[in-house]
């Protein structure tokens, strides 16, 4: 395992590879009897579920690790250990989407049937939800029960995790069917909910995984919260701009952002800037199926110069996060906030 020095597509091997260990011993954890019909439920669960997506969450702990001790090589527990946590994020994403998926009444996830869509899967996939969760905690006893940061690894698990129930809680009370009303949705919304809905556990729980790693204490480090907060959210503008204006073949989904009455960043700016007429075209159209009515809220964007808003938007956070790393005491943290910026700044997918 030790040459994880070497190119991206060896990293993505060797995590895959631990994902296979904390599989099997997941498979046979001592608190539960299982039977061949049991064990391979949850295998098959696991690989449909855990896997399958860019695995972006969990590979930045292995980079923000590496970046943190400064290049020096790490040993092959060393890259094991920041594997394993890398998985219990994606793990916890596997949560998080399965329970969506559900709650949203989803058709696919990452090109394939979500989940509960599967033939004979259906409402156990909710129970499977609380497995995967559980499981995060079976991971972390196996693996860190003796580790100085144990405790504190516990904790941010369950921070985070409340953070993001809360964060989909404010998405969800805010789209209720029948109470559709646009007039709710401004910037200081957008912004909650994508701070707790997705910045937490995307952006800053791989960090933090790699701080406590490190040895570092996380209350030392509340810019580092800050700025990855603010990236997470630039990073959800982002994709609210390439839903409506990605290539699908770029992006690999088609957006539907309009139809499903989303409080996409797109909507909220448009309000800002549209006048009467436009706004009354904009409340009698957004968050219908019909496609005309999201051609004419296309329309609308365009004639708004949401493109060049976006742009603005784009170069404005760039500046603010670079000089806000740049202000950061340490190098190598320096480095990983860089890494991570670097990675999303332009992104067309």
């Amino acid at each position: 395992m030790a040459n994880l020095n070497g190119a991206a597509s060896d990293l993505r091997a060797t995590f895959l590879g631990v994902y296979s260990t904390l599989k099997s011993e997941l498979l046979s954890d001592p608190a539960f009897e299982w039977t061949d019909g049991s064990r391979q439920w949850v295998e098959r669960m696991l690989d449909y579920n855990v896997p399958g997506g860019k695995l972006n969450r969990g590979l930045s702990v292995i980079d923000s690790y590496k970046l943190l001790k400064e290049g020096k090589d790490l040993t092959d527990d060393e890259v094991f250990l920041a594997s394993a946590l890398g998985w219990c994020i994606e793990w916890l994403q596997a949560y998080f989407l399965v329970l969506d998926d559900i709650m949203d009444n989803s058709h696919t996830r990452r090109g394939q049937p979500c989940w509960f869509k599967v033939p004979k899967v259906g409402m156990i996939a909710i129970n499977d939800g609380i497995i995967l969760r559980n499981h995060i905690p079976r991971i972390l006893k196996k693996h860190f029960r003796t580790k100085p940061y144990y405790v504190d690894l516990l904790d941010l698990f369950n921070e985070v995790e409340f953070q993001t129930a809360s964060g989909q809680m404010i998405d969800l009370i805010t789209t209720i069917e029948g109470e559709k009303d646009l007039s709710k949705y401004s910037l200081p919304l957008h912004r909650r909910i994508v701070q707790y809905k997705t910045a937490y556990y995307s952006f800053y729980l791989p960090v933090a995984c790699a701080l406590l790693m490190a040895g570092e204490d996380l209350e030392k480090h509340p810019t580092v919260k800050d700025v990855l907060i603010n990236m997470g959210i630039y990073f959800q503008v982002q994709d609210d701009y390439l839903d409506c204006f990605g290539e699908p073949e770029k992006i690999g989904k088609i957006g539907t952002d309009i139809e499903d009455f989303k409080c996409s960043w797109l909507v909220v700016k448009a309000l800002e800037l549209c006048n009467e007429e436009q706004k009354k075209n904009l409340f009698e159209h957004y968050g219908k199926e019909d496609p005309t009515a999201v051609a004419k809220i296309k329309v609308l964007y365009n004639e708004l110069n949401l493109q060049g808003a976006f742009a603005e938007f784009e170069s404005q956070s760039y500046e603010k996060l670079n000089s806000s790393i740049e202000a950061h005491p340490s190098k190598s943290v320096q480095a990983v906030l860089k890494s991570f910026l670097g990675k999303i700044y332009k992104r067309q997918k």
